[in-house]
């Protein structure tokens, strides 16, 4: 296939799931060989589900989808499915083909020397940290060595230079590639254009240049749409006020009175919906447990990984109410371990005082039952329930009154984070701990977030990767799990 020849055909494609839930409607587009496009758009907007139509797991219910005969695709998935923790490097990746590959060994270790990680191909997936794995998806998909790579939110659990690494594959990548992302930089350094999918209308835009192109084409469309509707309104009102000192005149001036306000409805037929920018979530504040006094969790030594093995420290930690501590190192060392650990009151060298509620962001939201609707999990994250205070909490995360009956399951994992936020409000706990929790968040809602954690009252431990988020939060202390 040369340069320049179509690879995937949108040709006024509908999808939805079920009558009430209509994901994109009569969406065009067409990919050629060799482009890069991100795709973008909020939380829920369907992002997924066009890579889904894309391999063909999903079907569109109107129009239709051209691929040419021969065509291989690849997705890296953004979370590593709970069925293959189980299983070994080398399994893992045999099941990336359809037939049985005779010399994968070599091909295992060139794609994970691209992905800058060495492993034993016995290693089991589960052993990995979260920016490993997130290392390995993204591998799973470069050793089919595709025509089409799609990448679904990529830079989650990377730390720095994972992303960098990435990033500069990219560029150097020669076939064509979608990426779902929000980090509007890490896009930037690669694409060409964006397909962005409208929550509100449902329709696929498709736009020429990098994120901040497509923000300024944008904001030129949104003010052309206004100025013209303000003229039409302006043209509408003039017509309704001759209309009314026409109407009490009689004979021929009813006739002229009718005819504007027939102009009138013509004109406001004209007038466009104008395009709405995503929302952000609400300002919230997460409440600190009350009854929470002196040490509310103490850390006195910790292992990390290195070189494949564990490694003992010694360190004296005591974090009180309003007192945040950050957890650094990079991917693999330990961070996620040591958090769970704590969490779980397994640690050795770790201890929460008896009492204190936990809330704990996991990046995989283990915490959550994926088969319970939204509407239980957040009931269930309170002390004495009260449904007009947790709808309250929901509305605040965006969370509809279609999304409160949806089985956790279901959702993206945007929308995971988001409930799990609104059960962290609602569960009032006297100690936070947060993995990763910008990971699938629409850029828009991350300010918001690091608001609310800079003023949490209680203890908090945090990891996090990203370090224009960090800065925006209070850190009274840091752990950085390299340091001898």
């Amino acid at each position: 296939m040369s340069q320049g020849d179509v690879v995937v055909r949108f040709d006024a494609v509908s999808f939805e799931y079920g009558p009430k839930k209509l994901i994109m409607k009569e969406g065009s587009f067409a990919l050629r060989q060799g482009a890069k496009f991100a795709v973008m758009g909020q939380n829920g907007a369907g992002k997924s589900t066009l890579f889904g139509l894309i391999t063909g797991v999903l079907k569109p219910d109107e129009g239709s989808i051209n691929i040419p005969r021969g065509l291989t695709i690849a997705t890296a998935r953004q979370a590593m499915p709970r069925g293959e923790l189980n299983l070994t490097v080398q399994g893992f990746f045999e099941k990336c083909f359809s037939k049985k590959v005779y010399d994968i060994d070599p091909k295992i270790d060139a794609v994970l020397e691209v992905m800058n990680l060495h492993a034993p191909h016995d290693r089991l997936i589960s052993s990995f940290s979260g920016g490993q794995q997130a290392r390995l998806l993204l591998a799973s998909a470069l050793i089919q060595e595709p025509d089409v790579l799609l990448l679904d939110e990529p830079t989650n659990n990377l730390d720095a230079a994972g992303i960098a690494h990435l990033r500069q594959f990219l560029i150097d990548y020669p076939k064509t590639c979608m990426v779902i992302s929000h980090d509007a930089d890490f896009l930037n350094a690669f694409t060409e254009g964006v397909l962005y999918l409208d929550a509100f209308t449902q329709r696929l835009e498709h736009y020429a240049g990098n994120y901040f192109d497509v923000v300024a084409q944008i904001t030129a469309r949104i003010e052309k749409e206004n100025r013209a509707n303000a003229q039409l309104a302006k043209k509408i009102q003039e017509n309704k006020d001759k209309a009314n000192r026409f109407a009490f005149k009689g004979g021929q001036m009813r006739l002229v009175a009718k005819r504007m306000r027939e102009e009138a409805a013509e004109l406001e037929e004209e007038k466009v919906v104008v395009r709405k920018e995503d929302r952000a979530i609400r300002r919230f504040t997460i409440p600190a447990q009350e009854d929470s006094i002196g040490e509310i969790v103490g850390i006195t030594s910790f292992s990390i990984i290195k070189n494949h093995k564990p490694v003992k420290k010694t360190v004296a930690i005591s974090l009180k109410r309003r007192q945040h501590l950050l957890l650094k190192g990079q991917n693999g060392i330990g961070k996620s371990t040591l958090l769970e650990s704590i969490a779980k009151g397994i640690a050795k060298g770790s201890r929460i005082t008896e009492g204190t509620r936990v809330g704990y962001y996991r990046q995989d939201f283990s915490t959550l039952n994926f088969d319970d609707t939204v509407h239980d999990t957040l009931m269930g994250a309170m002390a004495a329930p009260v449904e007009e205070e947790m709808r309250s909490a929901a509305a605040g995360f965006l969370i509809t009154a279609d999304m409160i009956r949806t089985k956790i399951g279901a959702l993206s994992e945007g929308q995971k984070g988001l409930v799990t936020f609104a059960r962290l409000v609602l569960q009032r706990p006297g100690l936070l701990m947060l993995d990763e929790p910008t990971n699938h968040m629409n850029f828009r809602h991350i300010p918001v977030i690091a608001e609310a954690l800079n003023r949490y009252e209680g203890a908090m431990i945090l990891v996090s990767h990203v370090p224009e988020f960090v800065a925006k939060i209070r850190i009274d202390e840091v752990l950085d799990l390299e340091k001898e």
